[in-house]
């Protein structure tokens, strides 16, 4: 990341650093990771919530366990890691980071306007914020409903608003599909990657940020639709894209 950012110039004193979510997992180094971003400050650095990065916030209430794949005992373990969460969970699940632009870690669900989007994402956080934290996280954790209806309440509102913002690859008639991961070319052809979906703020010339599908490895064929995840946690590159010139940066694994 370091590189990556020395590449692109960034300067932490002038600049501000905008992530796509999952800022920890798989890596060796999650604890360095958060703690560089953290250092940074709120002028120059913010970024939404993604589904690992939710699942270390259960993980410290105790309502998930950490899997060895991770690697997250030396961030688990550290003297900071209760402060990191804390902080952690003042972060939201959708951004603006200028206008016309939209960040998400999974995208945006195609009923929705990213105004919508990010009402929804308040709402979220909230939750997470609130007296209610650990009843929220608690039951996070569920594939239903796959279908948004501006009637749902309670944890089912919630959940399915996680569950679109950051978990989000596949549709089959605007209901979620979790089980397929794969390059949209590989996929049954019942199903449909998100942003192939009808969106009226995308027509409107909004440029949609977002990470979380490796597999796409940024081939969303749509100058207007960013996808940032290329598949550094398979040892390939890891990608910085700037809004202002509209230029991508890469690092390779």
């Amino acid at each position: 990341m370091r590189k990556l950012l020395k590449s692109a110039r960034f300067d932490a004193k002038t600049d501000k650093l905008w992530a796509v979510g999952d800022l920890i997992a798989r890596g060796p180094q999650s604890l360095e990771t958060l703690k560089y971003l953290k250092d940074l400050g709120t002028p120059h650095f913010d970024t939404v919530l993604g589904n690992h990065d939710l699942h270390l916030i259960a993980m410290a209430h105790g309502i998930s366990t950490p899997k060895p794949v991770d690697k997250l005992d030396p961030l688990i373990k550290h003297k900071s890691f209760g402060e990191l969460i804390d902080w952690l969970c003042t972060k939201k699940l959708a951004l603006k980071p200028a206008k016309d632009h939209f960040i998400s870690h999974a995208g945006l669900y195609p009923m929705w306007s990213t105004k919508k989007a990010l009402s929804l994402s308040d709402e979220v956080s909230e939750a997470l914020m609130g007296g209610e934290q650990f009843q929220f996280l608690k039951n996070m954790y569920a594939n239903y409903p796959t279908v948004w209806n501006d009637n749902l309440e309670g944890h089912e509102r919630l959940r399915f608003v996680v569950n679109a913002l950051t978990r989000m690859r596949f549709l089959s008639d605007n209901a979620l599909e979790f089980k397929t991961k794969c390059h949209p070319e590989l996929a049954p052809k019942e199903l449909t990657p998100w942003y192939l979906y009808p969106n009226s703020d995308v027509k409107q010339n909004k440029t949609l940020i977002f990470g979380h599908w490796a597999s796409l490895m940024g081939e969303t064929n749509n100058q207007k639709v960013i996808a940032l995840d290329t598949g550094f946690v398979w040892g390939k590159t890891m990608t910085l894209y700037c809004i202002e010139t509209k230029q991508f940066f890469s690092q390779q694994a």
